[in-house]
């Protein structure tokens, strides 16, 4: 069982990068609405998912990260391969569509 990691500039290579599981990452703010609505089931998934390390990043405390992936609406949320981002979705998901979206 593996919960969510807060990730930052200070370890976003060693948690995403370098990570030898594929990467869920969400891009969110505090304030966003819908990040708060999609919070608990990225929480849920990543409860059931070991296959997955599931990761979120604030876009506030992370700005040039953020500009780096082209993030122009939250949540934006990336998964990443080997340390490559091979897709995302922005708007929030159900567990189950999060589930789909990863294993499509």
């Amino acid at each position: 069982m593996m919960a969510v990691i807060k990730v930052n500039l200070d370890n976003f290579a060693e948690e995403v990068l370098r990570s030898e599981k594929p990467v869920l990452l969400d891009m969110y703010a505090d304030w966003c609405g819908p990040c708060m609505m999609m919070a608990p089931e990225l929480e849920a998934f990543a409860e059931e998912n070991d296959s997955v390390k599931v990761c979120k990043l604030n876009v506030d405390e992370a700005t040039d990260l953020a500009l780096t992936f082209g993030v122009m609406s939250i949540p934006t949320v990336l998964l990443f391969k080997n340390g490559q981002e091979e897709k995302r979705f922005v708007g929030a998901k159900e567990k189950h569509q999060i589930a789909e979206f990863v294993n499509e």
